[in-house]
C-alpha cells in the first residue's frame, strides 16, 4: 500500500465524492478533501468533534459533532450552521453517517461512554430528514458505527462493533427501517457484562465501504485489518495495516472506483491521539 497522508491525530469517516477522498480529524477539529493524489486542504474547521460525513442531493456537505451530538451543514465558503440536534434521541457521542439519495442522513452513536468506563448499553440508530427533523428508526444496537447503503439503495447495513457483526434493514419508501437482520456475524459477540468484556472478540467491525458487488468492506478496530465480508460473513480479502498501527476506518473511491483508503492510528486512545499527529491514511488497489 502507498501512504497517501500523514500527520494527522485520528482520521475517521472516511468517504469519496466529487473527485476527492474526504476525512475527519477528529481531535484537529476538521475536514480534509484530498486529492487522489494526496494534497489534502481543510475543508471544514468545526468547533466540536467531527465525524461522519455525507452529503445532501444539492451537494451540501453534512458533518457529525460527536461531542454536540449533532449534525451541521456545512455550505461551500460558509461557516457551518446546525442542521439537526439529536441528543435527545441518543445514548452516547454521535458517530457515523450514511446520507441516501433523498438527502435523508442515518446517523449512528456510542450509546455509553467507553473512555470514561461506563457500563456498556445499546442504543439507536437516527433518521435526519432533510428539513433537519430527527426520528429513531432502530433501537438495541450494539455499539453501532459504521454505516453503508447497499448498491440498489434498498438496504442500509451498519456494523455493531461490539456485536461483531453487520446487521441490515430493509429503507421503506418513507425512510422509515424494517425487516433488521445479521447481515454477517463475522466476530464473536462479547458478554456485554463490563466494559473490558467488550474487547472479548476477534472482530470489532468499525468504519465500512461498500463495492459494486454488494461486498462491505470493514475495519476491524481491535485487530488492524480491513476485511472484504460477503453476505453470510465469508472473509473474501483481507489487507493487514503497517506494523504498530490499528485501522478504523475506509472509503472506496478513486478515479476508476478501485482505490481503498485506510485510515490508521497506533491506537483509539483518545488522551494519546489528542497529545500527537501519528495518523496515516494509506492507499492501495483493489
Amino acid at each position: 500500500m502507498d501512504l497517501l497522508l500523514s500527520g494527522g491525530h485520528f482520521y475517521e469517516g472516511a468517504r469519496w465524492h466529487d473527485g476527492h477522498f474526504w476525512v475527519s480529524d477528529l481531535y484537529a477539529g476538521h475536514v480534509l478533501k484530498i486529492t487522489p493524489g494526496g494534497h489534502a486542504q481543510v475543508a471544514v474547521e468545526l468547533d466540536d468533534q467531527p465525524s461522519g460525513l455525507g452529503w445532501l442531493p444539492d451537494g451540501t456537505l453534512l458533518v457529525v459533532g460527536m461531542k454536540s451530538r449533532s449534525v451541521w451543514k456545512c455550505p461551500a465558503g460558509e461557516p457551518p450552521r446546525l442542521h439537526a440536534d439529536i441528543t435527545a434521541l441518543t445514548g452516547g457521542f454521535t458517530n457515523d453517517m450514511i446520507v441516501d439519495r433523498h438527502g435523508r442522513a442515518y446517523v449512528s452513536n456510542l450509546g455509553f461512554d467507553l473512555f470514561t468506563g461506563a457500563p456498556p448499553a445499546t442504543t439507536t440508530l437516527v433518521r435526519v430528514d432533510p428539513d433537519g427533523q430527527s426520528t429513531i428508526v432502530a433501537d438495541g444496537l450494539q455499539f453501532p458505527n459504521g454505516l453503508v447503503i447497499s448498491p440498489d439503495g434498498n438496504s442500509l447495513i451498519v456494523a455493531e462493533t461490539f456485536g461483531g457483526r453487520l446487521s441490515a434493514f430493509t429503507i421503506e419508501d418513507d425512510g422509515s427501517l424494517s425487516g433488521q437482520r445479521c447481515w454477517a456475524q463475522i466476530g464473536r459477540e462479547p458478554s456485554w457484562e463490563t466494559p473490558h468484556s467488550l474487547l472479548d472478540t476477534d472482530f470489532a467491525p468499525d468504519g465500512c465501504a461498500i463495492d459494486e458487488e454488494g461486498c462491505v468492506w470493514v475495519a476491524d478496530a481491535l485487530n488492524g485489518r480491513v476485511a472484504r465480508v460477503a453476505e453470510g460473513g465469508e472473509i473474501r480479502q483481507q489487507i493487514k495495516a503497517p506494523d504498530g498501527f490499528g485501522l478504523y476506518s475506509c472509503a472506496l473511491g478513486g478515479p476508476d472506483g478501485r482505490t481503498l483508503i485506510l485510515c490508521t492510528a497506533p491506537d483509539f486512545d483518545d488522551v494519546k491521539r489528542k497529545a500527537t499527529r501519528e495518523a496515516r491514511l494509506y492507499s492501495t488497489k483493489i
